[in-house]
């Protein structure tokens, strides 16, 4: 009898005891290498209550690496763990992003980087090699074990899984974790990733130097003439192109004929859209990097936002000229006067970049740790990318396969046609990629074909790389995958 009702007390007891964990306050008190909470509040996130913790990491005399992790309370906890990019330049914490992952149940963070500023600024890493440091991966690495130890803290427990998503920078991070922390993440998912930072860079400033020459300029009403005459010549009547690696569009269709001025561009302005579409090129006319694919030149948030700005005298306002300047001053060449539009972009430029690209740079194509560990990898890439060029995304991918041969089993590429940077543009490519990634390590339903959505109710059918969706009809469901035509 009495076996009986210790047996009956147990029962009882375990789903509080499954369910116990730390006050949300105690966790101010939490011991952290190099580290501090300065503060531990309960707060709401979506309907959910949880934890928020923010934290300062100082791994070195030079660093300031702010954290944001959110832990959901009680049952409210899905068990796992999710880590968030940043973007730009960062130097701020993406706080809405830790919040809307905490709400659909998952513990999350977040950093700064390392740094206080604006995303379009890198002043603060005039002096401070340290710094750089913080900001290219040891940010990532500080915030991952932070998180992790607050939320065994608070939970007793450990996250039963661990996933980084982010696009841009956030891009670049997610495969710098894969490449430098291969056990650290379960699932990665890389949109639009940043990783060739310094080649890159490179390219943008080539543009913006052949924009820069007399009459090149490229005004709304050019980019609208270019992004025209490339959906009539590739687009088969659609408001995008489905296919680039089949589209071959040079601008040179629109170069004015003698007399001609209007509904048309000048050798000048060819130039610079062959810059902007073929990239930096060497001595012998090849490519050290590609440029940007046509079709949405004109679009909100395409080549004015981040390569033309909004006139001639403002360009400067672009997001890609920013950045651009801001890392050749500060990143490579330690000088707040440098002018990127006079460097030399030639073999003296890929000498000097090299002294950052190590800690920059996230082009390690051996990925057999992170396989090792079981990990999976997702990236992806709008095709009408006007920032990082999408070109670059299946360079990486044709990388790791050269160097690893087959890699289905863990890593996956998609190429999302009319989508511009991470978001907007004609083509629709809204998806939910942590669902997806937290399906393929979990459930191991590797993700094969995917319906990317738009606001406007419209779908497409998504291919894994190299398939190219083809079919009738505007919905995904009217499509199929096809091999590409042929390669760019």
């Amino acid at each position: 009898m009495k076996l009986l009702v210790l047996a009956a007390a147990a029962l009882f007891a375990a789903p509080a005891a499954a369910h116990a964990e730390a006050a949300c306050a105690d966790l101010a008190a939490t011991r952290l290498p190099h580290a501090e909470v300065t503060s531990a509040t309960e707060m709401k996130a979506g309907n959910v209550d949880a934890c928020r913790v923010l934290v300062t990491s100082r791994p070195t005399s030079d660093s300031d690496i702010r954290i944001e992790v959110w832990i959901p309370r009680g049952q409210a906890w899905n068990g796992k763990y999710v880590q968030v990019g940043n973007g730009g330049l960062a130097g701020a914490i993406p706080s809405a992003q830790i919040r809307q992952r905490a709400a659909s149940g998952y513990a999350s963070a977040g950093t700064d980087d390392g740094h206080q500023a604006n995303s379009r600024s890198a002043a603060w890493a005039l002096g401070h090699p340290e710094k750089i440091k913080d900001f290219a991966w040891r940010s990532l690495k500080e915030t991952n074990d932070v998180a992790k130890l607050l939320v065994r803290a608070q939970k007793e427990a450990p996250p039963k899984f661990s996933y980084f998503v982010g696009c841009s920078a956030g891009g670049r991070e997610a495969l710098m974790v894969t490449q430098r922390y291969p056990g650290d993440f379960d699932g990665v998912v890389a949109g639009a990733p940043a990783n060739y930072n310094t080649l890159s860079t490179g390219g943008r400033a080539y543009m913006q130097q052949m924009l820069a020459r007399p009459g090149a300029y490229l005004a709304l009403k050019d980019l609208q003439l270019l992004q025209n005459a490339a959906l009539k010549q590739c687009a088969n009547g659609e408001p995008f192109i489905r296919d680039q690696l089949a589209c071959r569009f040079d601008p040179a269709v629109l170069q004015c004929k003698v007399g001609q001025s209007d509904g048309c561009l000048n050798a000048a302005q060819v130039a610079a859209a062959r810059a902007l579409y073929f990239g930096r090129l060497d001595s012998r006319g090849r490519s050290m990097f590609p440029g940007y694919t046509p079709g949405g030149e004109a679009l909100q948030g395409g080549f004015q936002a981040w390569n033309t700005g909004p006139s001639k005298d403002r360009n400067f306002e672009a997001s890609g000229h920013a950045i651009s300047s801001q890392f050749m001053k500060y990143f490579v060449y330690n000088d707040p006067a440098f002018d990127f539009l006079k460097a030399d972009l030639g073999a003296k430029y890929d000498r000097d970049r090299l002294k950052v690209a190590r800690e920059l740079d996230a082009v390690n194509p051996d990925l057999s740790a992170f396989r090792r560990h079981g990990g999976k990898l997702i990236q992806w890439h709008g095709w009408n990318d006007p920032a990082i060029p999408p070109l670059g995304s299946i360079r990486y991918h044709d990388e790791v396969r050269g160097r690893m041969g087959e890699v289905s089993d863990f890593y996956r590429l998609y190429m999302i046609p009319g989508l511009l940077h991470c978001r907007g543009g004609h083509g629709p490519g809204d998806v939910d990629w942590l669902d997806v990634i937290d399906r393929w390590v979990t459930r191991a339903e590797a993700p094969t074909t995917l319906k990317a959505s738009h606001e406007n109710g419209s779908s497409q059918l998504l291919c894994p790389y190299p398939g190219v969706a083809r079919g009738q009809g505007n919905q995904a469901d009217g499509y199929r995958c096809a091999s590409p035509t042929r390669r760019r």
